[in-house]
């Protein structure tokens, strides 16, 4: 996440053209396009349960990549974009590309196989408490406030709740879960990664995402082969399964992240994370027919009301004026020198919370635009 160059607080910007657009040449209703995210990164780990029923999860991971990598190609040529220059900057976007795609997707791909989408779409939203944890190490200008401290114990409340571990994890693959929880460290490693590495680059961030997945994309055609043959026979549906997992809910979704928070903000636009583990949850049971036990709602509502406090921000100190001095009776007050003006702290509240939203972003991840990074699935 889902996805990191140099942040810098939101600042109006003119509809962006890669967002969905009207016949009138006008992007949607950024509430429509927010549903739209919504939805599509919710569906994608049903997406991920599909295309396991009749390929390997590294051919399902390969072909999410190449059908996203193909989406932003298309992207950079409408738009006449370049892919980045230099060395240095190809060798960080494989790291990048490693950590925030290629990993985590595999590891989600083969946790499904033994878990339920649902599970795997309530873990995917531990991945603001990890980042909070890591940022807390890595990140100096992080400042940890209690509220937040309290959040990131109440969201692992939460997971320990999902998991059911009053009852010794009875009937929980460890394996597969154990999977789809490192899935979600991965991306928070990857953002810390990004931001101190891409940061300043000058590039666009289309040109680093297209450069990032095409890397990943590079890394599971290497991998893929070494582990897997080719299935017997293919079926339809996984195939479109791997689709639209590709084209939409890593594509697509990737330029209608970018569009949102351009418009309306990073604060905004990551309130996305969570409806994620709620349209993946609905649709897990409601189409696949997954069972639903008691704690799987109500710890997943615990994991998100614990990734909300983690994200909250420092608040701004005011200097209160002082009360305004009684007007003379008699004769006119001698000036009395004033102090200068107190420095807001408001600045360093906005520079803690531009460093925070990098670690925020759901799992479809590529470098952020430079207002912010997002959360997603």
């Amino acid at each position: 996440m889902s996805t990191a160059t140099a942040s810098s607080p939101a600042s109006p910007v003119p509809p962006n053209p890669s967002a969905p657009s009207t016949r009138l040449g006008r992007p949607l209703p950024w509430r429509v396009r927010f549903a739209f995210l919504s939805l599509i990164w919710g569906f994608s780990f049903l997406f991920m349960k599909v295309g396991n029923e009749g390929l390997a999860p590294f051919q399902v991971t390969f072909g999410r990549l190449l059908f996203g990598t193909a989406v932003l190609a298309v992207a950079m040529a409408v738009k006449r974009e370049r892919l980045p220059h230099g060395a240095r900057t190809w060798g960080h976007l494989a790291v990048a590309g490693f950590f925030l795609n290629a990993l985590p997707f595999s590891l989600f791909a083969y946790s499904e196989l033994t878990i339920p989408s649902t599970l795997a779409g309530i873990c995917n939203a531990t991945s603001p408490l990890w980042g909070m944890a890591l940022s807390l190490v890595a990140l100096s200008e992080d400042r940890p406030t209690r509220v937040r401290v309290a959040g990131l114990g109440l969201g692992f409340l939460g997971v320990l709740t999902v998991l059911g571990a009053w009852q010794g994890f009875h009937g929980l693959d460890a394996s597969g879960t154990a999977m789809a929880l490192l899935a979600s460290l991965s991306y928070p490693v990857g953002w810390i990664y990004v931001r101190r590495t891409l940061a300043g680059s000058g590039e666009s961030h289309l040109s680093l995402t297209g450069g990032q997945l095409l890397l990943a994309t590079v890394q599971l055609a290497v991998v893929t082969p070494l582990f897997t043959s080719l299935p017997g026979h293919l079926s339809v549906l996984p195939l479109l399964a791997v689709a639209a997992l590709g084209a939409l809910g890593t594509g697509v979704a990737m330029l209608v992240q970018y569009g949102l928070v351009a418009e309306v903000g990073p604060t905004t636009a990551q309130m996305v994370t969570y409806f994620v583990p709620i349209i993946a949850t609905a649709a897990g049971v409601a189409v696949l027919g997954e069972r639903l036990t008691w704690s799987t709602p109500v710890g997943a509502v615990v994991v998100l009301a614990g990734a909300a406090l983690t994200r909250a921000r420092r608040p701004a100190h005011r200097t209160v004026p002082e009360p305004a001095a009684p007007e003379a009776t008699e004769a006119p007050a001698v000036p009395v020198a004033t102090e200068a003006p107190a420095v807001p702290v408001a600045a360093e509240a906005q520079a803690v919370q531009v460093a925070t939203d990098a670690l925020e972003v759901p799992e479809t991840t590529g470098p952020a635009p430079r207002t912010s990074q997002v959360a997603g699935a």
